[in-house]
């Protein structure tokens, strides 16, 4: 068991300057842990220019430590510059250099509110430790997934001929594994052939193979307004423009949709068909089927991201349809992966798409990476092939199920309006009645990562809007928190 320190509480307007719990087990020692923590700190501006530290005494008292290793932690954060010491009065944030500004995220002014992005949420959903509260994030918690299925499928994989772990794959990607997928499009009504399959290192890459194949800078991107935020910045960083289409119960505005594309002539329109991401909405049977007309119409590419594809319950349960069942991958690139229902570390994607652009972007994976990991792609056709990969969904869906709507009730209890509501999906998009940017900045301070609403708009305007993930709403202190900055 691991020896931390609980720290005691902070008295009233004390900074939260250093880790909610120190550990004397660490090989990084207690000083070393202070510092990294507070210089984290001021680079995610949290803690502001020119702000007051605590006294030594009282950073001592509320983190259980001695005087000793904070005056040893703060005497190294001076050496550092990101502290300094005025005599008689404290320890007070230094004003960075243009280095440490540049670190920062190029922020113009430490007097400006703290810059909450893309770049924002993704590094801090990387950088909290693994026992912080992240209802901000993207994916089940880890407790929720079957780590013995992997391990069991990455056992029986080193039983095979181990000679076949030490080369490259193929760039297109395993071949059993596009097999399986083809029995997989299958069950969706969706016709492809294995040589339609190129394996991606999670839906990020693909969407990312393919806003290169098709845009140049200056070219448009239509994108679900709101929608997932990564892409975003990865188009932008292409010179691409990406603009938003409103993106309602059933499906997009048709009508701004048409606007849109007439006044653009865009590339590409990216769009989740099955329980968007934020909202866990799905595409009409007669959406999907204007969306193609005007796709036909306007000449660009219909991009389908199912990431969520195995979370559905089926059109029983939620009505939804996929575009590239109606269209069978002509105009339709259908992605998918099981970076989401597995693991995020197998960062395991799929396009299906014709054969010539499935060899287009197979050759451009190749020219950037390669290859996928094979190993990642033989445990998951293990999994999948071996049947165990359905029971593993049922469990998850029966979970998510009875947390969702605990959490819907509990969101309204304490002020959230919850006026988009669905049967299924891991996402509730809430309305807080407040600006998110700034309750996420609060949260963060205190150990939670939430998810705000400017994020997942193209245009990154202040939103009263949140993202829950609904299978990380089981910590009480989340429930608190968001209960006060709610004001019920």
């Amino acid at each position: 068991m691991t020896n931390t320190i609980p720290p005691r509480k902070l008295s009233s307007g004390q900074l939260p300057s250093a880790p909610q719990q120190l550990s004397r087990d660490s090989d990084t020692s207690l000083v070393e842990q202070i510092v990294r923590s507070i210089e984290t700190r001021i680079s995610d501006r949290l803690l502001r220019t020119g702000a007051r530290m605590p006294s030594i005494r009282q950073f001592a008292d509320s983190h259980n430590v001695s005087r000793f290793t904070v005056v040893e932690a703060y005497d190294r954060l001076v050496a550092k510059g990101c502290l300094e010491s005025r005599r008689g009065s404290g320890f007070y944030v230094r004003e960075r250099s243009p280095l440490l500004a540049e670190r920062g995220n190029h922020a113009s002014s430490d007097k400006q509110p703290q810059l909450i992005d893309v770049v924002w949420l993704v590094r801090n959903m990387h950088q909290q430790a693994p026992n912080t509260t992240m209802p901000g994030s993207g994916m089940f918690p880890s407790e929720w997934l079957d780590g013995e299925l992997i391990a069991n499928a990455l056992r029986g994989i080193s039983r095979q001929n181990p000679t076949q772990l030490l080369s490259y794959g193929t760039p297109q990607g395993f071949l059993p594994l596009r097999k399986q997928l083809q029995l997989k499009m299958a069950e969706l009504e969706i016709a492809a052939t294995p040589e339609q399959f190129v394996t991606t290192t999670g839906v990020t890459q693909a969407l990312d193979l393919v806003a290169r194949h098709f845009t140049q800078p200056g070219d448009v991107i239509l994108v679900d307004d709101p929608s997932w935020f990564l892409m975003f910045a990865s188009f932008a960083a292409l010179g691409a423009k990406v603009v938003g289409v409103p993106r309602l119960a059933d499906g997009p505005d048709m009508a701004k949709l048409a606007e849109l594309a007439a006044l653009h002539k865009p590339k590409l329109y990216v769009l989740v068909s099955v329980l968007h991401n934020p909202t866990s909405t799905s595409l009409s049977a007669a959406k999907a089927f204007q969306i193609l007309k005007l796709a036909e119409e306007h000449d660009f590419m219909i991009v389908e991201d199912d990431i969520y594809c195995d979370m559905h319950p089926g059109s029983a349960v939620q009505p939804a349809t996929r575009i590239a069942s109606l269209d069978q991958l002509n105009r339709v690139i259908y992605m998918g992966g099981f970076s989401k229902t597995l693991s995020p570390n197998l960062r395991s994607g799929f396009i299906a798409t014709s054969l010539e652009l499935a060899q287009h972007f197979a050759d451009r994976k190749m020219l950037t990476n390669l290859t996928s990991a094979e190993i990642g792609e033989r445990v998951i056709y293990k999994i999948l092939s071996e049947g165990h990969y359905r029971k593993h969904l049922d469990r998850l869906r029966n979970k998510l199920d009875g947390m969702r709507n605990r959490t819907i009730r509990q969101m309204e209890r304490i002020g959230m309006t919850v006026d988009i509501s669905t049967p299924a999906g891991i996402f509730v998009w809430v309305d807080t009645g407040r600006d998110t940017n700034v309750m996420a900045e609060k949260a963060l301070a205190e150990g939670y990562l939430l998810a705000p609403g400017a994020l997942f708009s193209p245009s990154q305007l202040p939103s009263s809007r949140m993202r829950v993930n609904v299978a990380a709403m089981s910590d009480p202190a989340v429930w608190r928190f968001l209960e006060q900055e709610c004001g019920k």
